[in-house]
């Protein structure tokens, strides 16, 4: 007698042996899936969660109609969410991090250097150097830009000199902090989407930052040649040094929170554990250099650090600035990993990616023609969807199996999702990021953008290492070494 188990497993081994649907049958769901994620984020600017959300119910009832189960759907997400936890925890805890480096004045000490290191002789390079530093120690490619990319237009308007140039070197330096900084969201982010670790995504990056910046930093030094630093008047930037340091004790002991993620990093440590190490090194300064209450300390990592345990009154810059940190400022983030691991989901289990992209991927058979179709496939998606963290999840359901299939590393993944999507997103006037930066700074984005130096050198180089890696031996490219067992190593 046949038991229900067996006969279920038939039933089962039957649905998946169905054949797979028409081309035409299978592009419903993506036209479907396109008309949420593009009209919904990028033209009607519904929330990304709920158009995400929405997707994978398209794909899901899909699947469903393909022979799968809702039950399996879930499973898969559960198993993509476990494998994430840590990426999960450790994007929870660099909201702790940033919350209590602010109060403990660490961010601030490194605007204020920043601001310091200003040269009217080196003005566009500088701007790209300072507004780099800023966006590294916050995270925040728009904090950097809205408060010394502010000052240093201010500056560029009284030396009568390009705007679009300034606006280009501040646009290249957010986005070089914001690709390299552990402390960005999207870096965070693109390296969980492709399973990666974070300090391992962020050295293969400089693969393609370093030669980025050198050529930005040579573009920036021969176009400042014709600046007259005579003319200058540095009150701006002089007004938000003088307040930082009215605001907050500064002293180069401050700079050990950052010191510890830096050796924690180096000698390769837990990245939970040099996190928090990091964020109880900076309470401590809170209290002992600031004067903070252990309650302000514990309250800014968890909820994040604001103006208001500052005695005096900030300005508004300033005040957009330093309000940021805390566990519940990454709560957002991390309830978008899970709805985006639903749609992830939702999307494998309709088997429409691998109908779809099978002929297409095995053309791909070189390691410059995987890259460089992903590095497309980012910048078109970001510009449709104008959501980074949409295109990361995206990108990687569509090009993550065959990168494993070639044994590429998931730090190539990570890489080539942030040159082609965090870093070219502010280039465009209709997304999000390029209407922020172009509003802040009061320069279109077609003005900056042959300026915006890093932002698109970034995708060319990433491009480039590639292409040649037959010729470098995959300089720049990292494989996956196989374990005795034959299983690649997850290294």
């Amino acid at each position: 007698m046949t038991s229900r188990q067996d006969t279920a497993s038939t039933e089962e081994a039957e649905g998946r042996a169905r054949p797979e649907p028409r081309v035409a049958v299978a592009l419903l769901p993506v036209l479907a899936t396109v008309a949420i994620l593009v009209g919904g984020i990028g033209i009607l600017e519904f929330p990304a969660e709920l158009m995400l959300v929405c997707a994978a119910i398209v794909f899901t009832l899909f699947a469903v109609w393909q022979g799968s189960s809702l039950d399996e759907v879930l499973a898969d997400m559960g198993e993509k969410i476990k494998r994430a936890l840590p990426g999960i925890l450790i994007l929870l805890s660099i909201g702790i991090l940033i919350g209590t480096w602010m109060i403990a004045g660490t961010v601030p000490l490194m605007v204020d250097y920043g601001l310091r290191l200003i040269d009217p002789s080196y003005l566009y390079a500088l701007a790209f150097v300072v507004t780099a530093i800023v966006a590294t120690f916050t995270g925040t490619s728009w904090g950097a830009a809205g408060t010394v990319g502010v000052a240093l237009i201010g500056v560029a308007s009284t030396m009568d000199v390009s705007l679009a140039i300034t606006a280009g070197a501040v646009v290249s330096g957010a986005y070089f902090g914001d690709k390299l900084s552990p402390l960005s969201d999207t870096t965070n982010i693109s390296s969980l989407a492709a399973g990666a670790n974070i300090y391992e995504h962020i050295r293969h990056m400089l693969y393609t930052a370093v030669p980025s910046s050198v050529v930005a930093l040579v573009v920036f030094l021969i176009a400042g040649l014709s600046i007259d630093a005579g003319s200058v008047d540095l009150g701006v930037i002089d007004r938000t040094v003088d307040e930082v340091e009215g605001l907050f004790t500064l002293h180069p002991v401050l700079l050990l929170p950052p010191a510890v993620v830096l050796v924690g990093s180096i000698l390769r440590k837990p990245p939970l554990i040099v996190l928090f190490v990091s964020s109880m090194t900076a309470v401590v300064l809170a209290v002992l250099v600031q004067g903070s209450s252990v309650a302000d300390a514990f309250d800014a990592a968890v909820s994040g650090f604001t103006t208001g345990m500052l005695p005096e009154d900030v300005s508004d810059p300033l005040t957009e600035l330093l309000n940021r940190g805390g566990l519940h400022s990454m709560y957002e983030s991390a309830f978008f990993v899970f709805c985006a691991f639903f749609f992830a989901a939702a999307l494998e289990n309709s088997g429409v990616p691998r109908l779809l992209l099978s002929k297409l991927i095995e053309k791909l058979r070189s390691t410059g023609s995987l890259v460089t179709a992903t590095l497309l496939s980012g910048f078109a998606v970001i510009n449709g969807t104008s959501n980074a963290l949409v295109t990361f999840f995206l990108v990687n359901d569509l090009y993550g199996e065959a990168f494993r299939k070639r044994k590429l590393h998931p730090v190539n993944l990570s890489r080539s999702m942030e040159d082609s999507i965090t870093i070219t997103e502010v280039l465009m006037p209709w997304t999000v990021s390029g209407a922020f930066f172009a509003g802040t700074l009061g320069v279109a984005n077609f003005d900056f953008l042959p300026w915006a130096v890093f932002c698109w050198t970034g995708i060319a180089f990433s491009a480039l290492l590639a292409w040649l890696s037959p010729l470098t031996r995959d300089f720049g490219i990292r494989r996956m070494a196989p374990e005795p067992d034959g299983e690649p190593a997850r290294n």
